[in-house]
């Protein structure tokens, strides 16, 4: 019986030598296994989360759509419409880009040469004085923004 129970052990023992013992050159050959999961990954990791907190928490503009006429800045008691887009003299209205008819009162819009400052139809392509191809064609609404930037209007 006792035969029996030591060769049980020492069975066991052969058995977990392989864990209790191991084989060192097999381990040192993992080494750069056990370093890029113990060292390059959480550097990797706290990279990744840093990335991640940095692209929640940025501040974002709050951006409202620009839809129909605005009205034209007023500067020494005259209207000031910007070159290139389509504004109504009447009315005193700047339009979206690709608008040629006024809504107020449905005369044709007028549209300055961004070249030359010379006035001519929204419908027309060319400027008749300096030869600029101007298409105003429609395109993506502009957008602004609904309120003062981030930090106040003072930031601005």
């Amino acid at each position: 019986m006792i035969e029996t129970l030591q060769q049980a052990w020492h069975a066991f023992l052969q058995a977990i030598s392989g864990i209790v013992i191991p084989d060192w050159g097999a381990l040192v050959g993992l080494m750069p296994i056990f370093l890029l999961i113990g060292v390059v990954g959480p550097i990797v990791s706290l990279l990744l989360l840093g990335w991640f907190l940095y692209v929640v928490r940025a501040p974002r503009a709050k951006l409202g759509v620009v839809e129909g006429p605005v009205p034209a800045a007023i500067e020494a008691g005259r209207p000031v419409y910007p070159p290139g887009e389509p504004y109504c003299p009447f009315d005193q209205l700047v339009y979206p880009s690709g608008a040629t008819r006024c809504d107020v009162c449905r005369r044709d819009l007028l549209v300055r040469c961004p070249k030359c400052a010379a006035g001519r139809s929204a419908s027309v392509d060319t400027c008749g004085n300096c030869g600029l191809v101007l298409r105003i064609a429609n395109r993506a609404r502009a957008l602004s923004p609904a309120g003062p930037p981030p930090g106040g209007a003072a930031a601005a």
